[in-house]
């Protein structure tokens, strides 16, 4: 979850089935805002309990949130890749990932997206699950970006390798390193992870759960 003036982002809420995040409580979790970028358990889990108990306006492509709506998830709004909405606080653009999306009940889930946040307070783009690829330079020379948050772990997604690569295209120097360790095929070396980000003179910061971090 994200805090940009003074408004809560939460992202892909997959907490409850992840044992490594037991420590979370979710009924305390109140966001503004949930963005969920496709449809896999992984970042949909908890998505129905915390959207119908903060009453937060739920934004994804189409399809995943025509599912959410059959849940009891009224307060949504559906859209699709290279769309954009502006909220006030912030603008959210949709743009390209590179992975595939279906729903636990194993129904079409539309096209994966990230997402690139602008407000007035910083910029960040969130990649969502996705390979490298050269529509992320696309991104650097649209938007003039803070901080990004990239996939890390292989196997389903990118490698730090990939993932520092990423963070040159769209023209960032500190990422922020998610799909990672949750499970064993995407358990990394962090150190290895660091050297990859260094040697190109980037930040890699690897999250703990539950923890705060400041930029």
């Amino acid at each position: 979850m994200v805090q940009i003036s003074g408004k809560n982002i939460l992202f892909d809420p997959f907490i409850s089935p992840n044992p490594k995040a037991s420590v979370v409580d979710i009924s305390t979790i109140q966001p503004d805002i949930i963005l969920i970028s496709h449809g896999h358990g992984d970042h949909i889990a908890d998505a129905v309990e915390i959207a119908s108990q903060s009453k937060a306006q739920v934004i994804s492509v189409y399809e995943v949130v025509e599912w959410l709506k059959a849940k009891g998830i009224e307060n949504s709004i559906p859209m699709n890749t290279g769309g954009s909405i502006n909220l006030g606080f912030c603008k959210i653009k949709l743009v390209n990932a590179a992975h595939s999306s279906s729903l636990p009940d194993g129904s079409y889930g539309g096209n994966p997206v990230g997402f690139v946040i602008e407000s007035n307070e910083s910029n960040f783009y969130y990649a969502g699950d996705t390979a490298l690829t050269l529509d992320m330079k696309l991104i650097g020379e649209e938007h003039l970006l803070d901080f990004c948050f990239l996939p890390i772990g292989d196997h389903f997604t990118m490698n730090a390798i990939d993932a520092a690569k990423a963070c040159k295209f769209v023209n960032c120097k500190t990422a922020i390193g998610m799909h990672f360790d949750t499970f064993p095929p995407i358990e990394i070396n962090h150190m290895d992870a660091h050297q990859h980000f260094k040697v190109l003179k980037l930040e890699l910061i690897l999250p703990k759960i539950n923890h705060t971090i400041e930029l």
